[in-house]
């Protein structure tokens, strides 16, 4: 009896734990960006986080400057359900532009393990993994699940594919002096094989995990740089 009630105080503990943690992220986040190629600013990005009554929705949107705006605005949106496990997308859209053949559209069935991709009119298909994520949630599920250790995995669906997304944490405790703030940082360097959209990323642990600061280099080389101008989080 004795092994059974600390058992049940210890799954109780379990339990208050894990929910603390999806409540410790916060109801709402506003973020904008400033994005430079090669040094010279090209787009201005704005990201919205909302959650309520046990669901969240993610859109992004990039907005090119000078010659870049020609482009139109390319604009991620996710959905779905905020768990003990944090994000849990159920649809994630992409869409640039005007040209509604580069939209893709995703639905995550989970109760057939079975991703659902919209590719130029056609169906694409791939086994969901558990703890699968979305290029808009992906970044934000840190809020709920920080990195432990050295390593993250991650399985991430482009809209095109389902591929699995590996980060190395490099650095602890780096002091960033953004033009959003100061931001105590952990740095994370993508581990996977060059040439696949190759990213790091900033988060800052004293702001709920939010990303601060983003490298990549795109297809033709170039440096991208987003780095955070503004936060808002309640």
């Amino acid at each position: 009896m004795r092994y059974l009630s600390l058992r049940n105080s210890i799954l109780t503990a379990c339990c208050l734990l894990a929910a603390s943690v999806v409540h410790a992220a916060p109801r709402q986040v506003e973020l904008v960006y400033e994005a430079t190629r090669n040094g010279q600013p090209f787009a201005t990005v704005t990201e919205t986080f909302r959650q309520e009554n046990g669901r969240y929705r993610i859109e992004s949107v990039t907005q090119g400057v000078g010659v870049y705006a020609l482009f139109g605005k390319r604009r991620l949106l996710s959905e779905g359900e905020v768990t003990e496990q944090g994000l849990k997308p159920s649809h994630f859209e992409l869409h640039q532009g005007d040209n509604d053949k580069k939209s893709l559209l995703t639905d995550f069935d989970w109760a057939q393990n079975q991703l659902n991709m919209q590719v130029k009119g056609k169906t694409v298909t791939a086994p969901l993994e558990p703890g699968a994520q979305d290029l808009a949630s992906f970044i934000y599920q840190f809020m709920f699940r920080p990195p432990v250790g050295e390593d993250v995995n991650m399985p991430v669906t482009t809209g095109k594919k389902l591929r699995s997304y590996h980060y190395r944490v490099t650095e602890r405790d780096v002091p960033l002096d953004l033009p959003g703030g100061h931001f105590k940082t952990l740095h994370l360097v993508d581990a996977t094989p060059e040439g696949e959209d190759s990213k790091e990323f900033w988060l800052a642990t004293d702001q709920h995990y939010l990303p601060v600061r983003l490298e990549m280099r795109d297809d033709k080389g170039a440096k991208i740089e987003q780095i955070l101008t503004s936060v808002h989080a309640e």
